[in-house]
């Protein structure tokens, strides 16, 4: 803190010298009493001059341009020793014995540099002086409308961490079935995928390092929802955006999960699992100049023994197997670039029967065998006047081989009248490549552009066979080539926008569309804002609708998005309030014998709150949090006789996530519940004439309640060399009986629930990592 008398006093230092050098002359001679006084008098003369006590005063106010007080901010003279400090309410007044053109000198922390040229006479100068906010990542306002981030950043958007992906008790370790935890995705336990906000699980799309990631999900089977093929440990940032996202990508309705995968290593490391259903290895090497590193891992999974213990709803002859391998490595091309590939394969096969629906006293028989696998090259670098390149390539290849048939209680296949369809084989293929670039400048203060292009091509073959040796064969190829652009605006640190464009051909289809985004947020007060979203979003028809016999066109969904959020003190509430209108949905019909895509006469229309709460505040060493959507939408499309209620879509739906690291005993416990309001269930079928209801109502609300607990034995342990955690894990550990929905048979006379394949699903393993502790990131997520 300056103080207004530091000149006075450097003088008075300065002048008491002078008076005892003259002194020191007067007393080494013989001393003449009035000379001596002479001296004494012209020495406090000089001390005590008008001229030196003559001083000005400057002060004021310092407010910022919302005209709140800048409290702490430092007011000096320019190459000058004075100076004070801002009081609470924004005040400052010091003394000055400077003279003539001065320059006045404001600083704060969060705002710019103020400096004004001053006239120094005599008396009182007073000058109030507002200050403009600097820009900064870490203050800034985050244009978080209709999205959710967990990642390593330190933003005020991110809620969730990576390791709370992992350790989510309801998740069995996939990255979208902790998703579910947040607001906006529902709880459909019949098909794989995120349903999000009334869109269908095919309105969500996946990217991996910004390129698009086809086959995300494991190859489906009928009832049965399948997983995600990536380990959530290869990823360090996710963003679930759950409408409004950024003109960078597209072909996505309702929703964008956005993933981003690890940069180097912390130190070369080796890992090892082990579980009563499989086992895993993998191994990551990081150079010595820490500029490159690579690795490769590999897992097998056999259900066998878990469905030896756990009774299954199907009669498995194929229990399903899985074996997943993949392989990375990662280029430091300079101090900002960074070149990192990852590639991954899988082969997995299963085969079961059921209960036949359709014919009492006979058995549906499905088989699958599926093949794929999966590469992505990123390369990242800043280049020069604040220029960055983002581009990508991603490449993937998947194959599945159906079978099915009815069989008779021995097991022997078997041909039924007017069931003959339910005997088939159905190969397919599919290539799909993807490519992006975007090119990026930032400008002062957080604003920046950013444009590029993106190209995806995909070629699908299938031949399908009928009961009857008769094949058919099918063939699909289609391009969709994209440009946009988008720019960041941040007035203040308070007040932030983002506009873009996305402009889209499909070849298939023979049209273009143009689709415009924007976001808004503003600052209302410490950690907390307010954010607003609106877009347009195209989607080419689902792949088992093209090519039509008819001309189709985009879908598309409008969004319109308000939040507010506050994250304070290690705890976060949002609330979103949105709605989206759908326009151009599918529409199908009855072609002879089969159900096919007539227009795009479809629509519909999602609205909603949600609401999320997370504390790690409140109760000391536990964290916990809480989500809760309202969801009213309803739609026209595929075979619907009129706009209703799909079956994927609950009312209410909820879930609350609890985590606790007891260092005692070296235990992370983690609780989840569940909740879903009962969803709808329709049998539409055709009369001849048109399509209609045969039966409907609502499946009972759907309850779940999973356990999780990780034992970390090497916490504490000094110089360890190995690091292991013991993991048991419990899903609905209350046995509580989940319907999904109904199935019908042919002919409409019979119906049965949609079950789990079992009630209740128990997991034992143990995991040891060899060269990096991660126990410290697991301990961390439970606090």
């Amino acid at each position: 803190m300056y103080r207004s008398g530091t000149a006075l006093q450097f003088l008075f230092f300065k002048y008491f010298g002078l008076y005892h050098k003259l002194l020191y002359v007067c007393v080494s001679k013989p001393a003449d009493m009035k000379k001596l006084m002479s001296i004494r008098l012209l020495v406090i003369s000089l001390l005590f001059s008008p001229s030196l006590l003559a001083q000005v005063t400057i002060k004021g106010v310092v407010n910022d341009n919302r005209n709140n007080p800048v409290v702490g901010a430092s007011i000096s003279l320019k190459d000058s020793y004075d100076g004070t400090t801002t009081d609470t309410t924004g005040r400052y007044s010091f003394k000055t014995t400077e003279k003539g053109a001065q320059v006045l000198l404001v600083t704060a922390i969060s705002y710019k540099a103020w400096e004004q040229p001053v006239k120094l006479e005599s008396g009182v100068l007073t000058i109030d002086i507002i200050l403009k906010q600097e820009i900064s990542e870490l203050t800034a306002v985050v244009l978080s409308a209709g999205t959710f981030e967990a990642s390593d950043r330190k933003r005020a958007a991110a809620v969730l961490d990576p390791i709370d992906i992992v350790t989510t008790a309801s998740a069995n370790g996939d990255i979208t079935q902790a998703l579910k935890t947040l607001p906006g995705a529902q709880q459909v336990g019949e098909s794989e995928g995120l349903f999000v906000r009334g869109g269908t699980a095919g309105e969500t799309k996946t990217f991996i390092d910004g390129t698009l990631v086809n086959n995300f999900f494991f190859s489906s089977v009928p009832n049965i929802a399948q997983f995600g093929r990536f380990s959530p440990f290869i990823f360090k940032g996710t963003v679930f955006s759950t409408g409004g996202y950024s003109a960078l990508y597209g072909q996505a309705l309702s929703a964008a999960l956005i993933l981003e995968s690890i940069d180097l290593p912390e130190q070369s490391s080796a890992n090892l699992g082990l579980s009563v259903i499989g086992g895993s290895a993998g191994y990551q090497h990081l150079s010595k100049n820490k500029k490159s590193s690579f690795g490769a891992s590999y897992s097998y999974t056999n259900l066998a023994p878990a469905f030896a213990i756990i009774k299954q709803r199907q009669d498995y002859s194929t229990v399903p197997y899985y074996h997943n391998a993949d392989a990375n490595f990662r280029v430091k091309t300079s101090k900002t670039g960074m070149l990192k590939y990852y590639g991954y394969f899988s082969n997995n096969k299963l085969a079961f029967t059921v209960n036949s629906i359709d014919s009492i006293g006979y058995l549906d028989r499905f088989a699958l065998a599926n093949t794929n696998h999966f590469h992505n090259l990123s390369w990242k670098e800043n280049l020069q006047g604040k220029w960055k390149i983002n581009a990508g390539l991603s490449y993937s290849n998947n194959k599945d081989d159906i079978r099915s048939a009815m069989q008779t209680l021995a097991g022997n296949d078997v041909l039924l009248t007017n069931l003959e369809a339910k005997t088939f084989k159905l190969d397919m293929k599919g290539d799909y490549f993807n490519a992006k670039l975007v090119l990026e400048k930032k400008f002062k203060g957080m604003s920046g552009i950013r444009f590029g292009s993106e190209y995806n091509y995909s070629k699908d073959r299938s031949v399908y066979t009928g009961y009857n040796g008769q094949e058919y064969p099918g063939k699909f190829r289609e391009t969709v080539a994209a440009a946009f652009a988008e720019a960041d605006m941040y007035a203040t640190n308070d007040l932030a926008l983002k506009g873009g464009l996305r402009l889209e051909h499909s070849a298939q289809l023979s049209k273009v569309n143009l689709a415009p985004r924007f976001s808004l947020a503003y600052k209302t007060g410490k950690g907390s804002q307010a954010s607003l979203a609106y877009g347009i979003f195209y989607q080419n028809p689902e792949r088992r609708y093209l090519p039509s016999l008819q001309p189709l066109s985009f879908m598309k969904a409008t969004h319109y998005i308000l939040q507010y959020q506050k994250v304070l003190n290690q705890q976060s509430f949002r609330t979103e309030i949105f709605y989206k209108k759908y326009d151009n949905l599918v529409k199908t019909g009855h072609t002879g014998f089969t159900e096919a895509a007539l227009n795009n006469d479809g629509f519909g229309e999602a609205k909603g709150i949600e609401l999320f709460w997370r504390d790690k505040r409140t109760i000391k060493n536990f964290d916990y949090w809480v989500s809760y959507s309202f969801l009213d939408t309803k739609r026209d499309f595929l075979n619907f006789p009129t706009a209703i209620t799909p079956n994927f879509a609950a009312k209410h739906t909820g879930s609350l996530v609890m985590k606790k690291f007891v260092q005692k005993v070296k235990t992370n416990f983690n609780l989840s519940y569940t909740y879903s309001s009962g969803r709808p269930y329709y049998n539409i079928r055709y009369d001849g004439a048109a399509y209609a209801f045969t039966d409907r109502g609502t499946i009972p609300d759907f309850h779940n309640v999973s356990f999780a607990l990780n034992f970390l034995p090497s916490v504490g342990k000094k110089d360890a060399k190995s690091f292991a955690v013991y993991v048991l894990q419990v899903s609905n550990i209350f046995n509580i009986r989940q319907t999904y929905g109904y199935q019908y048979s042919y002919n409409g006379l019979r119906k049965e629930a949609i079950v789990p394949t079992s009630r209740m699903f128990v997991y034992i393993g143990a995991f040891i990592s060899f060269g990096v502790d991660r126990t410290d990131d697991v301990i961390n997520s439970g606090l």
